[in-house]
């Protein structure tokens, strides 16, 4: 079943790319007493992701916090390491948290997952976003296949 609003974040530890290197994160410690937006694409170094989706967030990064957001996420079924090189080229800093779900465990608890192993790329999260108060979700929109509307950060600005 896909996460909707008024659901608690499932409980799961995710990677996160750092300045220090891979860093083990649960998600307890991610939204806990926080106010997050997590937005999860398909892959890392993909077109759209790498083109629109990632860099929508980055360029807003002021307007969303300025509307009550501590922290910024962004996730993929990817390694971290790859969460990491792709967080360097994109040119995110400190800015948005690159969380890797590298089995798509978390994916799979949120029900987000969208298997393209038909075209070698395994399962892998859609395209969604999500705002987080307290481990509770209060927004959440998922795209259909292919498209990119919903999920933007412009979007999520409007939500909040």
């Amino acid at each position: 079943m896909t996460i909707k609003v008024g659901d608690s974040i499932p409980s799961a530890k995710l990677m996160m790319a750092s300045a220090e290197g891979p860093k083990e994160v649960t998600t307890e410690e991610l939204f806990g007493g926080k106010t997050v937006v997590l937005f999860g694409v398909p892959g890392a170094f993909t077109p759209t992701c790498s083109a629109k989706h990632l860099p929508g967030f980055v360029t807003n990064i002021a307007a969303i916090k300025g509307k009550g957001v501590d922290t910024v996420a962004c996730m993929a079924v990817n390694d971290v390491f790859v969460m990491g090189a792709w967080g360097k080229d994109q040119g995110v800093g400190e800015n948005v948290a690159m969380l890797a779900d590298g089995s798509a465990a978390f994916t799979k608890a949120m029900g987000l997952e969208f298997d393209l192993t038909a075209r070698g790329l395994g399962v892998r999260a859609q395209r969604f976003v999500l705002v987080a108060k307290n481990g509770v979700v209060t927004h959440v929109a998922v795209e259909a296949p292919g498209a990119f509307e919903v999920s933007s950060a412009e979007a999520v600005l409007a939500a909040l």
